[in-house]
């Protein structure tokens, strides 16, 4: 796996311990859907205005969101070493803004938010109440695989 890592937010520290936390919480929804391929990730920590931005132009909704998942399309059929999976644009006031709602911690709601979006990469959505509670689901023994739990 080949995860680039883009800091747009101004002051925005990625600590060690939360780069590790992300690398694992990839690798084990990978695990949870049995796909062992080599994939390449986006991941970008940006400010809610510009996620408010990209919210309003890719799906038509002008508000704040915590996370937007952009999976690519291989159109091209170009054989490479590492499949470009997509892009993962995290928000990260709105994961302090709930990490505090929800009473958790901000590693746990980050944490949750990039096994939600490579949920979202790897083809799941929630757009029915079956597609719905089947994501739900599988997040759910992703982070008991990981350990991590709601407080």
């Amino acid at each position: 796996m080949n995860l680039l890592i883009d800091i747009r937010k101004e002051g925005f520290v990625l600590k060690q311990e939360w780069l590790d936390m992300i690398t694992k919480a990839i690798e084990a929804t990978l695990a949870y859907l049995d796909d062992s391929q080599s994939y390449e990730i986006s991941l970008s920590f940006v400010t809610n205005e510009e996620i408010q931005a990209l919210n309003c132009d890719y799906r038509g909704v002008d508000a704040v969101t915590d996370v937007l998942s952009f999976p690519m399309e291989d159109e091209f059929g170009i054989e490479q070493e590492d499949i470009m999976l997509g892009d993962i644009v995290i928000a990260t006031d709105k994961i302090q803004e709930q990490a505090i709602e929800y009473e958790h911690s901000f590693e746990r709601e980050l944490a949750y938010l990039v096994v939600h979006s490579m949920l979202h990469l790897m083809g799941f959505d929630h757009l029915t109440e079956e597609d719905k509670n089947e994501m739900r689901q599988a997040e759910k023994t992703i982070m008991d695989v990981l350990q991590i739990y709601r407080s």
